[in-house]
């Protein structure tokens, strides 16, 4: 099963303020372990919704919105990507995340990520091979982006 952790913004990663060395330690750390359990397979932090934007769909046209957006508590500052074996794990995971982000005050919340078995019958075999394709197509790319 797979589940992203999502770190939500506050006031704080709202306004661009980087994390202390400690957090930055404390969170290498957890990734650390989490990477030892071979749970973890992805994670990062989003740069501040000033610096993004919204698209809005209507009648297939779209409006873009630029940041920032009102409310904080509402945004996302981060996300960690892991596979568990249940929602259980997960839950455990994520209640060993740093304490002292956020000043101890920090909201994550745990969302279970789709994969294929659960679409049923109409994901068939021919979409699942165009889907492995095209993950291992961007999978490529992203290493041959880390070089």
């Amino acid at each position: 099963m797979k589940f992203m952790i999502i770190r939500k913004a506050d006031k704080d990663t709202e306004a661009g303020m980087m994390p202390t060395e400690q957090l930055v330690t404390d969170m290498m750390k957890y990734n650390e372990e989490m990477i030892k359990a071979g749970v973890m397979f992805d994670g990062m932090g989003l740069q501040p919704s000033v610096k993004g934007a919204r698209v809005k769909f209507n009648g297939g046209k779209p409006t873009i919105t630029d940041g920032p957006f009102a409310e904080a508590k509402e945004l996302i500052a981060g996300f960690t990507l892991i596979q568990v074996k249940s929602r259980e794990e997960a839950l455990e995971w994520v209640k060993r995340w740093p304490p002292i982000d956020g000043h101890g005050n920090v909201e994550l919340e745990l969302r279970q990520i789709y994969e294929a078995e659960d679409f049923g019958a109409e994901f068939t075999p021919e979409i699942r091979k165009q889907e492995e394709l095209l993950r291992d197509n961007a999978a490529g790319r992203e290493a041959g982006s880390r070089r």
